[in-house]
């Protein structure tokens, strides 16, 4: 009885030992692996990615070394008087049209500049003929090379005319009539090459000084030509004659073409004196070696004032002195209200 009484705790410990170590084995296979992951991943809807080159355009850039300017005007005078005004007056009208454009190219040292400046205009009186008042076709180049900030070797070639028919004037009878024929388109014309130094201090003045200048004087409507006295009582019968043969811009009778060696000083200012005032001045010297003590001298001056951005004031002047048109000084003034329209805006 004894031994049975002992045998029986031994098995119940056997068995609790056995049911133990089965635990333990159980429990280990339970026990999560550090990299185990229980929660199911979705797949992603990316099954690769492909690299993808985006080209990229070049910008074309270039360098523009050309700048461009451009105006336009129109000026307009007019005046009227009723029949019966006390005061005195005539009616009267006149119109001005001009036009103006720049351009210039700079690189490095080298600078080259064309300027074109026309300008037409007409005035009529009441009672009298109509006559232009304004005429002038100018146009400049010039190539510059520079030599330091403010001095450069320079070429200029320019073209100086007018574009209509003009004629001096008489009073006959009380009716006016027309006197003389004067010029026309190439009667005159100038060409004039030069070559020297040029002073630019900056952008608003420069001065020329053109040490090789040569001048070419045409006169190609006959009708502007010199006559002899002879010639001038049959073209004029009405007029009073002449007492020597004519010397007409420094070409003699029967000719028609003219070439002058000289020195020549250009000056141009183009400055603005305020926000709305602005003065651009061209003077020319024109000195043929073979006369220096009488050179030729001509003054282009205008003052404007702008209004708004299409209206503006101008006063203009001119003075001329050439011995082979006249010998005294010549000169013109008009104060004008007009549009002007300007490229760039």
């Amino acid at each position: 009885m004894m031994f049975n009484r002992i045998k029986l705790p031994l098995v119940v410990f056997a068995l609790l030992g056995a049911q133990w170590s089965f635990a333990q084995v159980d429990l280990k296979d339970l026990r999560a692996k550090p990299d185990t992951n229980f929660v199911e991943q979705p797949k992603s809807p990316v099954q690769k990615i492909n690299q993808v080159i985006i080209p990229i355009p070049k910008l074309g850039l270039e360098v523009d070394y050309w700048k461009h300017w451009t105006k336009f005007g129109l000026n307009l005078n007019q005046a009227a008087f009723s029949s019966n005004w006390v005061g005195g007056g005539v009616n009267s009208m006149a119109i001005l049209g001009t036009a103006w454009h720049k351009s210039e190219y700079n690189k490095n040292n080298l600078q080259f500049t064309t300027e074109v400046d026309l300008r037409y205009g007409k005035i009529h009186n009441e009672g009298q003929l109509a006559k232009k008042n304004n005429d002038r076709i100018f146009w400049d180049n010039k190539l510059a090379y520079k030599l330091s900030r403010d001095w450069a070797l320079y070429f200029s070639l320019t073209f100086e005319s007018q574009f209509d028919v003009g004629y001096s004037y008489t009073t006959r009878n009380g009716i006016e009539v027309r006197n003389e024929f004067k010029s026309n388109f190439m009667a005159p014309g100038y060409f004039t090459e030069s070559f020297g130094l040029e002073y630019k201090p900056d952008n608003t003045f420069s001065l020329r000084l053109g040490t090789g200048t040569a001048r070419q004087t045409l006169v190609l409507d006959e009708r502007a030509q010199s006559l002899t006295v002879e010639e001038y009582a049959i073209r004029y019968p009405e007029n009073d004659g002449i007492r020597a043969d004519q010397n007409n811009y420094g070409l003699g009778v029967g000719e028609s073409f003219r070439n002058d060696l000289a020195f020549q000083i250009t000056a141009n200012l183009d400055r603005n004196l305020s926000k709305n005032l602005n003065i651009k001045a061209r003077y020319n010297l024109f000195a043929d070696y073979k006369e220096l003590a009488d050179p030729d001298h001509r003054l282009d001056a205008v003052l404007t004032a702008k209004v708004s951005n299409l209206v503006n004031v101008s006063l203009t002047g001119i003075m001329v002195y050439n011995s082979a048109e006249v010998a005294r000084v010549q000169y013109s003034q008009a104060l004008a209200l007009g549009l002007t329209y300007s490229l760039p805006r």
